[in-house]
């Protein structure tokens, strides 16, 4: 507490009746939360306190004078020690007149000026000045009322009218934020010689640069005002060139050039209002009440530590519409200033596209080319945002995920991103990854049509009017993990020591960029997918979808679970991934609960199930977490149809099919890192009884086929196995038709037919096993790896290894299904599978197994006798596979 001898106790009688009269009629309306809660110990004791407040007004003085009180610090209304001023408090900008009048921001030179001079004279003297900021309306976790936020708190200096009504609305939602204070004396030492009018006017400037900066960080950047962000863009250098280019390229006139450029910035630009954004806010609370049991943020304090000093630029992934507001909307409740968001053109709708962009939205069409004013005025936009530290989101997926799977990175926006900041280093980047988990999706029927071959529906208000049918349900929990953020500056100081030489130059594009953004866009990828949330619908997806009929019984299913929950345990992901705390039992009976599964009662053991359309859409929540298993889905892969393995030929394999795993499902580790990870994985099925270790440790052994550890194994291998079906669709297709043959794109539209008509074939619930973009993703991957190439006519040609991948598919891949696939695939007459090479090669294994086999060979297992099993099983491949 303070010395009162030098700052006296806080009284009412040092103030004027009709001023301690007017605070007991305020008081019930106003309820104070100090930032700090204890400001005293900010204080030096001995020194006179003058409180500086950003604006004036009789509320302000009120709410000030009660703080202070409830705080226990010198009252701001009595004289203040030492000055002839009359009261311990002065505001930077006043107000003339009662009702009406304009600002005068000159004011705090008089008081300032009194306050220096009253120094001079006594050297050891000093005075505490105390920057307090005052937001009525602005709690950070709680909104109270429809006009309560549209009377909260924003950057404009409102009439006393205004105020008042938003102290009667928001006065219980008040913040009072005391900030360290400043002494006089010091600062007038490091001054020098300085007449006190000058040195006023430069106090007076950093305490509006002071409350500036608070009130940003509280309620967000002043943007209120778009003419402002737009005549920057205008007035920038290289959109003055770029007008100018386009008035001699087209022939027209400079001012109908210009015109074309504003047109552009205000179809682009956002048009920021904290009013609105409070107002959407206010309402989504509802919206989400009634659409979601509950929204949760997991490692948020870990972002918010780390977002401080930095350019902020949220990278989440993108499943739903929803993801824009959900952020947005949690940021918001969290007390984080909303980001701006880069949306495609599509969603600027008559009555929708307004409101989006007053909440921070800026729209960008889906191509820049042919348009060179449009990319010149955007890049230029984008660099505003940057260099006035507003924090931004976008999606560098380019899309929605129809799948469940991240897609592939389109960089434009990060190279944007990273060109802006070498133009103008201010402030260091921080990349935000945030991974979004749902239970259920509102756009999951549409995802599925367009996966079957529908054709994609064009947004329109009348779809968005025709789709608010879906509010009726309800559709479970979300969940939202920050992941490990990414420092831009790092990665240019490994790509170029001299990056920084490149800053003088805007129009600079060293060769070395477009490294730094493809890792980039990889290591965003990468850590959202570190961060996943596995909830219950992803565990029955992950069992039930690898079963042949989508059903399992109970106590299996039961087992699954566990055995699932307990690999993520033992063998976490990631620090930042979560898991649900829900046990087996709890898993099954929520998933009945939202109605992805059904009982089906049964005399020898109840029975759950997931069926038709239900077993297409739960696909998409199994692929949100596969790549939390693909290791022990690689390990039980090599025993679908082998009993015995060598360890060593297990690790040499997967570290041959790694980099084309790690491209399609973004894993974390390099080569080492994941034989490390298949190491531990071993370990882990050997503990739990799933695999048996022999011959020190060389050897590993499955049990037999009708074995519940076999069968447990299997379940975990299907999770992965069609990728490694197309895969080796890919290179059947390839080999069966020459090199020289096909251009990548005819390859790719290949791959995607034959895997449509083994999909119908079999009867796959899986539409993203046709997915045209995983098949050229996998055909990039043999490029990068020159195992396949382009010759000069633009056909590929492939390494000879590829013929040997393709023979080697024997060692995973049974043969029924090896032979469907062959005589599917478009191409020559090469129905017959070309003979396997010597044992003791080890190669990659396109690993392939479909459903009809796995279907027959189940049945087989639980319906055959013991002795036509093994028989079946030593005639099939219960083979031994020779180690290094």
């Amino acid at each position: 507490m303070l010395n009162m001898s030098t700052a006296e106790s806080p009284a009412r009688s040092r103030a004027p009746w009709w001023f301690n009269l007017a605070g007991q009629l305020l008081e019930p309306w106003v309820r104070i939360r100090r930032d700090p809660a204890e400001p005293a110990t900010l204080l030096q004791p001995g020194a006179p306190i003058c409180y500086v407040i950003e604006r004036d007004g009789f509320s302000d003085a009120l709410i000030l004078e009660r703080a202070c009180r409830e705080a226990g610090l010198p009252s701001p209304m009595q004289p203040l020690s030492g000055t002839r001023r009359k009261r311990s408090v002065f505001a930077l900008a006043r107000r003339d007149g009662w009702l009406f009048g304009r600002n005068r921001k000159r004011a705090p030179n008089e008081p300032l000026g009194q306050l220096v001079r009253s120094l001079e004279g006594d050297p050891e003297r000093d005075i505490q000045i105390v920057p307090v900021s005052i937001y009525v309306g602005r709690a950070p976790n709680r909104e109270s009322g429809w006009f309560s936020v549209l009377f909260s708190e924003n950057w404009v200096m409102v009439g006393r009218f205004r105020r008042m009504l938003a102290m009667l609305l928001n006065g219980r939602d008040t913040v009072v934020h005391f900030s360290a204070p400043v002494s006089l004396r010091t600062v007038l030492n490091e001054a020098g010689d300085v007449r006190p009018e000058r040195f006023a006017r430069k106090i007076a400037r950093v305490l509006r640069t002071h409350f500036r900066r608070i009130r940003a960080a509280v309620i967000g950047p002043d943007l209120s005002h778009r003419r402002t962000m737009v005549d920057a863009v205008l007035n920038a250098e290289p959109v003055r060139e770029a007008i100018a280019a386009t008035a001699a390229k087209e022939n027209i006139s400079h001012a109908k050039a210009w015109r074309k450029a504003q047109g552009l910035v205000m179809e682009i630009a956002a048009d920021y209002s904290h009013p609105v954004v409070r107002s959407v806010s206010f309402l989504l609370s509802n919206f989400w009440n009634k659409l979601y049991d509950g929204i949760a943020m997991h490692h948020f304090d870990k972002a918010r530590a780390a977002a401080p000093g930095h350019e902020v630029v949220y990278v989440p992934c993108h499943r739903s519409h929803a993801d824009y507001l959900l952020l947005s909307y949690q940021l918001h409740q969290a007390g984080v200033v909303v980001p701006h968001i880069a949306a495609g053109v599509n969603l600027n709708l008559p009555g929708i596209g307004p409101i989006l962009r007053r909440g921070g939205a800026f729209f960008l069409r889906r191509s820049f080319k042919g348009n060179a004013l449009y990319s010149v005025v955007f890049n230029e936009y984008l660099a505003q945002l940057i260099d006035r530290g507003v924090p931004i989101e976008y999606f560098i997926e380019g899309g929605r995920s129809r799948t469940g799977r991240l897609l592939a990175p389109r960089a434009g926006m990060l190279a944007m991103t990273v060109r802006a900041f070498l133009r103008a280093p201010r402030r260091p980047v921080l990349f935000q990854p945030v991974y979004i988990g749902y239970e259920k999706l509102m756009e999951g029927k549409s995802y599925a049509g367009e996966l079957s071959g529908k054709p994609k529906e064009k947004e329109s208000l009348i779809g968005l009017l025709r789709g608010l049918k879906v509010l009726r349900q309800r559709y479970g929990h979300v969940a939202l993990n920050f992941g490990e953020p990414i420092e831009l500056n790092p990665l240019l100081d490994a790509a170029s020591a001299e990056w920084r030489a490149t800053t003088t130059d805007p129009d600079a594009k060293p060769e070395w960029l477009g490294r730094v953004v493809d890792d980039l866009a990889d290591k965003i990828q990468i850590n959202i997918n570190r961060a996943a949330d596995v909830n219950p619908i992803n565990l029955l997806a992950l069992a039930l979808l690898a079963t042949p009929k989508h059903a399992m019984a109970e106590n299996d299913l039961l087992a699954q679970i566990e055995l699932m929950k307990a690999l993520l345990e033992e063998l976490p992901y990631s620090d930042r991934m979560t898991l649900t705390p829900m046990d087996p039992a709890g898993v099954i009976a929520y998933g009945e609960q939202m109605g992805w599964i059904r009982r089906v009662r049964h005399p020898l053991g109840d029975v759950l199930v997931t069926e038709g359309e239900q077993a297409v859409l739960l696909s998409y929540f199994r692929n949100n977490v596969l790549h939390l298993t693909a290791t022990a889905a690689w390990v039980a892969c090599c025993f679908l149809n082998n009993r015995r393995m060598s360890r060593a030929s297990v690790l040499r394999l997967g570290k041959i099919i790694y980099p084309f795993i790690q491209g399609e499902l973004f894993l974390p580790w390099d080569a080492e890192g994941f034989g490390t990870q298949l190491q531990a994985t071993i370990d882990f099925f050997v503990r739990r009884g799933l695999l048996e270790s022999g011959g020190e440790g060389r050897l590993l052994e499955r049990g037999p086929g009708q074995d519940d550890a076999a069968y447990q194994l299997k379940v975990i291998a299907r999770s992965l196995i069609q990728a490694f079906e197309r895969y080796y669709i890919t290179i059947a297709a390839l080999v069966k038709n020459g090199p020289h043959t096909l251009t990548g794109a005819e390859l790719e539209n290949a791959c995607t037919l034959t895997a449509q008509r083994l999909a119908l074939l079999n009867e796959l619930s899986a539409p993203e096993f046709f997915d045209k973009a995983l098949f050229r993703g996998f055909i990039q991957k043999l490029r990068e790896s020159r195992i396949v190439w382009t010759d000069e006519a633009g056909k590929l040609d492939y390494d000879s290894a590829l013929e040997v991948m393709v023979r080697d598919a024997r060692v995973i891949l049974a043969r029924e299904v090896r032979h469907s696939i062959l005589k599917i695939t478009p191409g020559g007459d090469g129905e017959k599978e070309t003979p396997a090479p010597a044992p003791e090669a080890d190669h990659l294994p396109a690993d392939i197994s479909s459903e009809a086999l796995h279907e027959r060979h189940v049945r087989a297992e639980h319906e055959a006798h013991a002795h036509h099993v093994a028989s079946a099983e030593s005639k099939d491949g219960e083979r031994e596979t020779p180690g290094s």
